[in-house]
């Protein structure tokens, strides 16, 4: 079992050595992109890195360290997950309006290193033990951190490239698969550590991994070439207010992630309001720009179909692979790094993919590519009850049927996360770009909430999982998210019409960091 976290170290330097080159060299580009949106690439894979190392663990350590019942672990999960993809919201609008995205980034990624090194204090377990309550705060501090960092680097990878250039779609794909080589060696190492050394070196070693993306981004600020930076000159009291609010509101994540309730009024409420706010936005648009606010509407909200059940794999799938499948003495949290593996693996296919079928004019559109991915997902959970069943509901589950749950499941993510990504970004108005941008991360964590909801529902009426209940589960939502699937596709070239891509316009050409070739430019203009 060492050798898997020793290949993921070595992976890891080849990576950053492989960069660090690339880099250095005095060309502005590299591999065809800006050298900027390496930097990004690097920070957020280190983020992610502590995210999903820490994430694999979460499931296990409220159920045999907090003692949590396997229902109420679930919401705990889903709670904790939904509100790290609803804070980029506020986080998003601090950005636009005042911070700018790049001191919005370095804030959070600080927080964040905080809340990781703060999971490292496990105390003596059980819900009784009064460190629990810096198990709240640190991940108190991680959905803070997150709300400040998220939205905002995804935004800051768009304004490397002017709105009509064709290597936007690849550029959220590299940026993507940055995001997973992180979330693939955090899980592995982290995963490992914890279960077999203790909790506190899983959760430490995630910790390092976020104070390394910090540093990476601190570093690399010459080569984002000017982006992300505040709309208007910042006064410093107003800047360090703005902080002084993001750790005031530690205190509000704090209580709010122990009382789930709370959380699903929040999400139907603040719901309501940002879907009103943004929609009050659109109707003051000229109409090709509201046509486009309306198509984006309509992507943003199949998100918590897709996200409602992808985000098992963290928590009833995580549970059911530590239970139900034969495992082979591999640990359960390991098998959560094959997803980010496949992106990695896959990634650049999907990159090379679009582009090839764009010169062609074959590419599906993004609604389409939203409606094949929620396809995919639907079929993942049908084909793993079928495994199940197949070899009886007393037999253990041949592992292969976790490996291919998560292939459909990655290849439905790659028709998704990272086009959703651009088509946010392609079709905000420049005003509303991080804003939107958190109202994309909102929806989704509208979707882990309703993941805890299901994963949920997989403990039954005493509140602990049962192989038979999950995979009825499981085949509900599966028939269900492919009904939905058809229907989107359906309705595909409508929701095409009203982005309009045909005239898309770059507000402002794209400089080219290439001065000893002459200014030209950008692309598409």
């Amino acid at each position: 079992m060492a050798t898997i976290p020793a290949i993921a170290l070595g992976s890891l330097l080849v990576l950053l050595i492989g960069g660090a080159v690339g880099l250095s060299s005095k060309k502005a580009e590299f591999l065809g992109h800006p050298k900027g949106l390496y930097i990004l690439f690097f920070a957020e894979m280190w983020e992610r890195f502590s995210y999903y190392g820490m994430r694999a663990l979460l499931i296990f350590y409220l159920t045999k360290h907090w003692l949590f019942g396997d229902g109420q672990a679930n919401l705990v999960y889903g709670a904790y997950t939904s509100l790290v993809y609803i804070t980029p919201v506020l986080g998003g609008y601090l950005a636009d309006r005042y911070l700018g995205q790049r001191k919005a980034v370095l804030f959070g990624a600080l927080i964040l290193t905080a809340g990781h090194i703060l999971m490292a204090f496990e105390g003596t377990g059980g819900q009784g033990d009064p460190t629990i309550n810096i198990f709240w705060l640190a991940l108190s501090c991680i959905v803070v951190g997150s709300g400040f960092l998220k939205a905002n680097i995804s935004v800051i990878v768009g304004q490397l490239y002017g709105l009509t250039d064709t290597r936007r779609d690849g550029a959220y794909t590299i940026f993507y698969v940055g995001i997973n080589v992180g979330a693939a060696i955090g899980t592995i190492l982290a995963g490992w550590l914890g279960e077999t050394y203790g909790w506190k070196y899983g959760f430490g070693a995630a910790g390092l991994g976020m104070l390394l993306g910090a540093l990476v981004f601190m570093i690399g600020k010459p080569l984002l070439l000017g982006k992300g930076e505040p709309p208007k000159p910042l006064a410093k009291s107003m800047e360090w207010g703005l902080y002084g609010i993001g750790i005031a509101s530690i205190g509000v994540i704090w209580f709010l992630v122990q009382y789930q309730d709370v959380i699903q009024n929040l999400l139907i409420v603040s719901g309501i309001g940002l879907l009103g706010y943004v929609l009050w936005s659109a109707l003051k648009l000229e109409p090709h720009a509201r046509d486009r606010m309306f198509a984006i509407l309509f992507l943003i909200a199949l998100n918590p179909v897709f996200w409602g059940l992808f985000e098992q794999a963290g928590g009833s799938l995580n549970l059911y692979t530590d239970r139900f499948v034969d495992r082979q003495g591999v640990p359960a949290s390991l098998f959560q790094s094959i997803n980010p593996i496949y992106i990695v693996l896959l990634g650049p296919i999907f990159a090379w993919l679009w582009v090839w079928l764009g010169k062609r004019g074959w590419e599906p559109s993004a609604p389409a590519k939203f409606g094949l991915a929620l396809a995919q997902v639907g079929v993942s959970f049908l084909i793993f009850v079928w495994g199940a069943e197949a070899v009886g509901v007393a037999a253990m589950t041949p592992v292969i049927f976790v490996f291919l749950i998560y292939l459909f499941q990655t290849t439905g993510e790659l028709c998704l996360s990272p086009v959703g990504l651009s088509a946010m970004n392609r079709l905000a108005p420049k005003q509303l770009a991080s804003l939107i941008m958190g109202a994309w991360f909102y929806m989704t964590a509208v979707g882990n909430f309703v993941a805890g909801k299901i994963g949920e529902a997989t403990g039954g009426h005493d509140g602990e999982m049962t192989k038979e209940g999950t995979l009825a589960v499981y085949n509900t939502i599966g028939w269900w998210t492919i009904g939905i699937a058809v229907a989107v596709l359906v309705v595909s070239p409508i929701i095409t019409r009203l982005m309009h891509l045909d005239t898309l316009k770059d507000a402002d050409p794209v400089p080219d960091p290439r001065p000893e070739e002459g200014l030209r430019p950008a692309p598409g203009n």
